[in-house]
């Protein structure tokens, strides 16, 4: 009897293994956050609080800690970034612009699966994430006084907003491939007439003393290979709705990718997940299925994705 009650108990423990390595199978199999909804006609996007609004206390503290760190954080937390971009560069108005990637649009949809690291992300290893590769920097700890500052001004400007509801505004309109697809020859001369004037002939962004006014959008102090601006079609969503700054909407979808192709076909730091020192072997892992890219491309003769 003793030995029939091990037996039926190691079955169950077996089967309940089973189950458990069923359900990591499947987690791979679900989607990434869906794109955000277009708004309704008469829909407000959702509105975050003012600054005025922020308590006079610990709390409020730390909120205008969070604050200043995503305005100017190479300034401010300078021993995790490793290039000159500040978190604001990507996601305008310190955070808090519609259909610019705002921090209400993303705080309440985490936890959730990524494919890009092949797991269940927290908001906090999705700051992280912006870390290492859009900062080409040192992730900080999730417990670190700046993450706490980060998340907690994140919460701040979510307040209100409903939880895991992807929302009208969140991340970047997606703005789907045109079907001459791209041309970075013609991103060239988008890129002179639209985009020189703040980011330089060269691309390579413009200084006020030793900080970056308006950031380099390739080059040894931009985003690296890892981060999702690398995708031509991130770029082109972003530049899309966003740019030239305070004019977006204003480049044609066509303009929009041709552009964001020219941007990528610079040469930029290395993606830090390169495997053995190949370019091939990253992009067969990393690159193949991530999107619109040209990272381990021949361009004009070079091959990109070696790192600056």
């Amino acid at each position: 009897m003793k030995n029939i009650l091990i037996a039926s108990t190691l079955s169950l423990l077996l089967s309940s293994v089973a189950i458990a390595q069923t359900a990591a199978v499947s987690m791979d199999d679900q989607s990434q956050i869906p794109h955000a909804p277009k708004i309704a006609t008469g829909e407000e996007y959702h509105q975050p609080p003012l600054d005025s609004e922020i308590p006079d206390n610990a709390y409020g503290d730390m909120i205008r800690k969070g604050q200043a760190i995503f305005v100017d954080t190479k300034r401010e937390v300078p021993e995790y970034v490793g290039n000159g971009m500040n978190c604001v560069n990507c996601h305008m108005d310190q955070g808090k612009m519609a259909n610019a990637a705002p921090l209400w649009g993303a705080y309440p949809m985490y936890p959730a699966y990524r494919s890009k690291n092949n797991k269940v992300n927290t908001y906090a290893e999705r700051i992280q994430g912006c870390f290492e590769f859009s900062m080409n920097g040192t992730a900080p700890a999730a417990d670190s006084e700046a993450m706490t500052a980060l998340i907690t001004y994140s919460y701040w400007l979510a307040k209100n907003a409903p939880t895991g509801v992807s929302l009208p505004g969140r991340g970047y309109p997606e703005v789907k491939q045109p079907e001459a697809g791209y041309s970075i020859e013609r991103g060239e001369v988008v890129y002179k007439e639209n985009c020189a004037v703040c980011h330089g002939d060269d691309g390579l962004g413009q200084m006020v003393g030793e900080l970056y006014v308006f950031p380099p959008l390739w080059g040894k102090d931009s985003f690296n290979w890892g981060a999702g601006m690398h995708r031509i079609n991130t770029a082109a969503d972003f530049i899309k709705a966003n740019m030239p700054l305070g004019k977006g909407e204003t480049l044609t979808d066509q303009q929009a990718w041709d552009v964001a192709a020219f941007m990528n076909s610079h040469e930029r730091p290395q993606d830090p997940r390169i495997i053995d020192g190949s370019v091939e072997k990253t992009r067969d892992k990393y690159h193949a299925n991530d999107g619109v890219n040209l990272y381990g491309v021949e361009v004009n003769g070079k091959l990109l994705g070696q790192g600056i």
